[in-house]
């Protein structure tokens, strides 16, 4: 019995060590084929995006992670020849970052309320916060879609902050961090003298930091790659954000996109990286407090 543990160790670690290459491979590819030469990436993938693309994709495809030749044109092209690219990732950012803030500010206030005075219609609503968070998007888009046509906010940047900035998605989730904070703090404040907004702004927003830093990570990466949003609420092409400009590649200009597709994944990855152990303990820890 002592021989086998070690043994399901090893047998674990290379499941988990196939697995992360089998997650890894895509964006390992992207990286590697974005410094490859126009050459090269029309050797290899021109075929692909021309109008004979099912008869060559039923044969073996030949594809390489290590360039023949390092080459940084690519880049060169995406941030200084191509403005386009440029724009739509200013874009994104441009629709993001409100999105972010607003969203989980209201959030916080939102859970706040849920945490400190339940009653039943608190309940209730949030039983239909949490249905609608449970709805697949695509649900959601054709009442959003009629909406922002009622308000006359289509094809304005508009259509896409004011569905973001009310999605049910952080409330619920910083609702059930904030429910799990001893009420015995709140009523020691109370006792000290503290207001309502003292209590939430010194006790409840420093415990739920991580939850908060957790909620901001998950809402960035969902709305930085939104695709289908965009595409419903916008016909104006100078208000696509990245995500939607990225599909809209060619034959000539598939080194480009690989170079603006790595430019895409950095700030995503930072923030993943920088934010990562508040990630891991705002759901290790689910909102409770360490002993």
């Amino acid at each position: 019995m002592r021989k086998a543990k070690p043994a399901r160790r090893v047998l674990l670690f290379l499941l988990m060590l196939l697995l992360s290459a089998v997650i890894l491979l895509p964006m390992l590819l992207t990286i590697c084929n974005s410094f490859m030469e126009a050459s090269e990436l029309t050797r290899h993938y021109g075929r692909v995006l021309s109008p004979e693309a099912s008869a060559y994709m039923a044969k073996q495809t030949d594809i390489r992670l290590i360039p023949e030749r390092v080459s940084f044109s690519q880049y060169y092209t995406a941030l200084f020849q191509s403005p386009d690219y440029l724009f739509k990732f200013w874009n994104s950012l441009f629709y993001v970052v409100p999105i972010v803030f607003f969203q989980v500010f209201i959030a916080l206030l939102a859970s706040y309320s849920f945490a400190r005075f339940r009653s039943r219609f608190k309940e209730a609503l949030l039983f239909v916060y949490t249905i609608v968070m449970l709805m697949p998007y695509q649900v959601t888009m054709v009442p959003n879609y009629i909406v922002a046509n009622g308000l006359q906010i289509l094809d304005t940047r508009w259509s896409i902050w004011l569905p973001g900035i009310t999605a049910p998605f952080s409330v619920y989730l910083l609702t059930k961090f904030m429910r799990k904070i001893p009420m015995s703090f709140f009523e020691a404040a109370k006792v000290d003298g503290a207001g309502e907004w003292s209590i939430f702004s010194k006790i409840s927003l420093p415990l739920c930091k991580n939850a908060t830093a957790s909620v901001v990570i998950l809402v960035f990466v969902d709305y930085w790659n939104m695709v289908e949003q965009p595409v419903l609420m916008l016909t104006d092409m100078d208000l696509y954000p990245l995500s939607v400009y990225l599909s809209k590649i060619n034959a000539e200009e598939v080194g480009v996109a690989f170079a603006i597709a790595v430019i895409y994944m950095v700030l995503p990855m930072l923030i993943f990286l920088y934010g990562e152990e508040y990630l891991v303990e705002g759901i290790v820890y689910q909102g409770g407090i360490k002993g």
